[in-house]
């Protein structure tokens, strides 16, 4: 299976923590808005992933997962 973390861009505020937490994950536009960088998540950053959800103050970020195509 695999992770992949999504931002809700209604729900994001702007805030930065996200990208602040964990830039190999996620980077920002120039409007300071969250990019995804790595996606799917790669194993071993899973639990970097887990902690920039839980650092969103906004609850813009998630984690989901997918079957492999």
């Amino acid at each position: 299976m695999d992770t992949h973390l999504t931002v809700d861009r209604g729900a994001c505020a702007g805030h930065g923590l996200c990208y602040g937490a964990a830039p190999e994950l996620v980077d920002c536009d120039e409007q300071g808005d969250p990019i995804i960088v790595a996606d799917p998540v790669p194993e071993e950053r899973i639990g970097a992933a887990r902690h920039v959800v839980d650092v969103c103050p906004e609850r813009a970020l998630a984690l989901q997962e997918s079957q492999p195509a």
